[in-house]
């Protein structure tokens, strides 16, 4: 008979806390990085320059040319592409002169500075994207496939163990971002973009965007811990 290292009935799990912490920690996160967002996004710059306009700048003063910046839809939906050196820039981001557009501009020129200086946290982390999918993708059917045949612990490891790249993923995501955004804002600042107490403002704005990334990598963690925890250590006994 197969037996588990935990077992709970279905409607009785403990480990469901791990997952509210997690619910949690994301929606506290996403609502902190909103509000800050839409409180700056309602500050003028002195400069008047766009999100895009600024973005150009900071790309042209660290002597990258040939990078396109174009609107995409949504709201903090930018990010940059490093295959195709593409700065994507959300709509409210794109053609605002706001203290909270340049910032998220300059974090996502950040990104493009780190690609073309070979930055290696960002080369690890772009060589981890599909390892990181194909894991996040497959782990919870080989472990309900290793479930059903007769409680197969090599293929539950396997699940949990593939599941673990996602986590990794995240974990290696954290420097990267705050890279970025450290970059952020000392071009911000060596440009003139901003002056001195906008800078400040746009740090704000920067460090609230972090915690959606501090949030999601504490989630994967203890999405992983859960896993771990239920199916982890089994041990077949005749």
């Amino acid at each position: 008979m197969y037996q588990m290292g935990f077992y709970y009935p279905f409607y009785y799990d403990p480990t469901y806390f791990l997952v509210l912490i997690g619910i949690i920690l994301s929606l506290a996160a996403s609502m902190r990085v909103r509000s800050t967002f839409a409180r700056y996004s309602n500050v003028r710059s002195l400069s008047g320059l766009t999100g895009a306009e600024a973005a150009e700048r900071i790309l042209h003063r660290a002597g990258i040319y040939d990078v396109t910046i174009e609107p995409v839809r949504g709201q903090l939906t930018d990010h940059y592409d490093p295959r195709k050196k593409v700065l994507r820039l959300s709509e409210p981001v794109y053609g605002s002169n706001s203290i909270a557009a340049i910032g998220v501009a300059a974090h996502e020129c950040g990104h493009a500075i780190q690609h073309r200086n070979a930055y290696f946290p960002l080369k690890f982390r772009n060589a981890l994207v599909p390892v990181a999918n194909f894991g996040s993708a497959i782990a919870w059917p080989l472990i309900i496939i290793g479930l059903l045949f007769a409680g197969s612990q090599s293929l539950i490891n396997l699940g949990i163990i593939l599941f673990a790249t996602a986590v990794l993923f995240q974990l290696v995501t954290l420097p990267v971002e705050y890279n970025a955004s450290k970059r952020a804002v000392r071009c911000l600042a060596d440009t003139g973009i901003l002056h001195y107490e906008e800078v400040e403002h746009s740090k704000k704005v920067l460090n609230a965007a972090a915690l959606t990334y501090v949030a999601a990598a504490a989630t994967s963690i203890l999405q992983l811990m859960r896993l771990i925890l239920l199916f982890g250590g089994g041990r077949r006994r005749d």
